[in-house]
């Protein structure tokens, strides 16, 4: 569908709009938002707080992440007709909730964020993205049980949860409410940013890149098409993300294992690498400027926080519509997520760039691409890197739009989510035609601020989500069988807060 005649005037006020936007910037403005993300982002607050939150959440699960991971896998991707999507509540399957979820944190970070992690903090950081991602699990594990332990019906009869949700219906008193408020509002403030803006400008970039498409056309196309699929709800959100994420996924990791494949004498000292620069840092070398071991620590658990999001509340609010009897169940589904994000498609991407070469090149955007090219014939390093860039980026956009649309239920009602849809979808378009200086830093503040609320919900929780797994577990510890039906009961598990 192309714009009519009558249409232009008004996309080029928008296109002028977003222009204007970012030539008003107040003087001051680029430096202020820089030293809030590095306060926010730094090595005394988020880094340690959402680290120390999941080793905290091992010791209480007793590392859930690993004695559970294959039954998790198995009932994610196989064992999915066990008869509890016709008996349990809920919108979407648990494969649909995952792939959900994994189509909000798979995207551009994992494609240009690893090799940024690697190009600022050297080899090691990769490692330090491997310990996040472990001790990140039994946080993902933790925040999807309780957003399915608390989840409600919204008027329209959809499944709402997530932190808005469990923050408020758990903790006791105003504490509560003021928690579950500050998370709704910053994650709408983080959707509109890394969920739209930036996702559209980075695919419209590598399509104009890559074949000369025209950047407003590119996000006329991507406003009619995303919004045509958010009109139809979490349902079709679910149905698209379960048919193009994982063959995104497969195709991109695919094109990984060949140049691995091709480069297997080299993988050995890549690993050997990672390991020892992870704990002593790296001279610097062509382009790479060198490292120490703190800033492996603070690149690699950044970047793997960002790639992720485990502990920032964001993916639990997908599995909060899953269709399940018991929120053990799907907490066990949402923590293969991180295991997938990270010790997957980070891990490939890493290897990849570093078996390589690539990782000494002193541009870290267009690192994985010369990775590829350089791994692959022709031209299909280049078009693998693109369309995955291009797909994951429209996938990204979806996963966050249904975030920012359950946290505007939470604020105002269902009455607000046709607007919701609405103005995202003009910011997808606005992504495509406007300067994104700030709009990446004032998204990964948001993050931040997401990350806080959730973060302090999760340890005064930590007995509860104990308890109940400890007690499903007992009975079910291998995912045999659909459960009973779970019943939530908020006033047994309220805390003082």
């Amino acid at each position: 569908m192309f714009p009519t005649s009558s249409a232009i005037p008004a996309i080029s006020a928008l296109t002028a709009l977003g222009t204007a936007s970012t030539s008003a910037r107040p003087a001051g403005f680029s430096e202020a938002l820089t030293a809030a993300d590095d306060f926010l982002w730094g090595p005394w607050l988020l880094i340690p707080l959402l680290l120390g939150t999941g080793i905290w959440l091992t010791i209480r699960l007793r590392a859930v992440q690993l004695r559970k991971l294959f039954p998790a896998l198995r009932f994610a991707f196989v064992d999915r007709s066990d008869g509890e999507a016709d008996t349990a509540e809920g919108d979407i399957s648990h494969y649909q909730a995952l792939t959900t979820a994994l189509a909000a944190t798979v995207g551009v970070g994992n494609i240009i964020g690893v090799a940024t992690a690697i190009h600022l903090g050297g080899p090691g950081a990769l490692f330090w993205m491997w310990v996040t991602a472990f001790f990140g699990m039994a946080s993902k594990y933790s925040e999807a049980f309780l957003a399915v332990r608390f989840r409600t019906t919204d008027a329209n009869g959809q499944k709402s949860g997530g932190p808005q949700y469990y923050l408020q219906h758990a903790i006791k008193g105003r504490v509560g409410t003021i928690l579950s408020v500050f998370f709704a509002i910053s994650t709408l403030l983080a959707c509109f940013g890394i969920g739209s803006m930036t996702q559209s400008n980075s695919v419209a970039a590598q399509l104009e890149h890559s074949f000369g498409a025209d950047p407003a056309l590119v996000g006329i196309i991507m406003a009619v098409a995303i919004g045509g699929v958010l009109l139809g709800g979490i349902e079709s959100i679910g149905r698209v993300t379960a048919a193009f994420v994982p063959m995104m996924i497969v195709f991109y990791v695919g094109g990984c294992l060949y140049i691995l494949a091709v480069n297997i004498t080299a993988i050995p000292a890549a690993l050997a690498l990672v390991l020892a620069d992870a704990f002593t840092g790296h001279g610097a070398v062509g382009g790479f400027a060198g490292s120490t071991m703190l800033m492996a620590i603070k690149f690699g658990m950044a970047r793997g926080i960002f790639s992720n999001e485990s502990g920032m509340g964001s993916a639990a609010i997908a599995a909060a519509a899953a269709k399940t009897n018991h929120p053990v169940r799907q907490g066990l589904v949402s923590m293969t997520q991180t295991f997938i994000d990270t010790f997957v498609v980070v891990t490939c991407t890493g290897l990849v760039v570093l078996s390589t070469g690539a990782w000494t090149g002193d541009d870290p955007a267009t690192m994985t691409a010369t990775a590829f090219t350089t791994g692959l014939p022709g031209q299909w390093g280049h078009y693998i890197v693109s369309v995955a860039l291009i797909f994951l980026g429209c996938s990204t956009i979806l996963g966050w739009a249904y975030y920012g649309e359950r946290c505007i239920v939470r604020l105002v009602g269902v009455h607000g989510v046709l607007p919701f849809r609405l103005f995202f979808t003009v910011l997808i378009f606005l992504g495509t035609v406007t300067s994104l200086d700030d709009v990446w830093t004032f998204a990964d503040i948001a993050n931040g601020l997401m990350a806080i609320p959730n973060l302090i919900g999760l340890v005064l929780l930590s007995g509860l989500i104990a308890r109940e797994t400890k007690a499903y577990l007992e009975q079910d510890p291998y995912l045999r069988r659909p459960g009973d039906e779970f019943t939530s009961v908020p006033e047994e598990a309220e805390v003082e807060a």
